[in-house]
């Protein structure tokens, strides 16, 4: 049931265009998704380190960052992921209208739930799957979770015990990192960006 006592202020607030007119650049949201491992915070980093040259203000939502603190009550259940996701498509929507290109880097396993940020976020939102096998990001294991995994000290780890689903043709950018370097996919995604449909 839907509280009486809220009342939302957005139209009294600076609008959208004149934020967007002081940054010279319009908001967007690239919501970056994979296996652990996949490349997604890096190549956020690198794309987000040659904007920052290029003078665009940028910011990035990574999700063990907020699962650190916005979100560190939630578990990995299936309604902790969704309310995970929820409320990272909250904050990028948020930042999308200041203006500011929006990096989000969160594993993101289902359809649905990229379906969920997707219509929170709108016609800002740019789907980008961060394709590795789960071998390669094993391979990997930047953070020694696939080892823990495998030794059974970690529960619903995506790719293991609990599923990845690989997107149909709604992703606007796959990106390689089993046949891409990290650099060589940061400058794919930048190119995505200035193009047509990007910032």
């Amino acid at each position: 049931m839907a509280a009486t006592n809220i009342h939302p202020e957005f139209h009294r607030f600076l609008g959208r265009e004149d934020k967007e007119r002081l940054l010279d650049q319009q908001g967007v949201v690239l919501w970056l998704y994979g296996l652990s491992g996949s490349g997604k915070s890096t190549i956020a980093n690198l794309a987000e380190r040659a904007l920052s040259q290029e003078g665009r203000f940028t910011t990035i939502l990574d999700g063990d960052n907020l699962r650190s603190g916005l979100n560190r009550n939630l578990g990995f259940s299936d309604d902790d992921r969704s309310e995970n996701i929820r409320r990272n498509a909250e904050v990028a929507k948020l930042f999308a209208e200041q203006g500011i290109i929006t990096f989000v880097s969160v594993i993101t396993p289902r359809r649905d739930l990229r379906a969920l940020a997707r219509g929170i976020i709108g016609e800002d939102f740019r789907e980008v799957f961060v394709k590795a096998g789960y071998a390669t990001c094993a391979e990997r294991d930047p953070k020694g979770l696939y080892a823990r995994a495998e030794a059974g000290q970690i529960e619903q780890f995506t790719g293991r015990d609990s599923g990845f689903e690989e997107p149909g043709d709604e992703a606007e950018l796959v990106l390689d990192t089993d046949t891409h370097d990290a650099e060589e996919c940061a400058r794919i995604l930048l190119d995505h960006l200035s193009g047509p449909s990007g910032s």
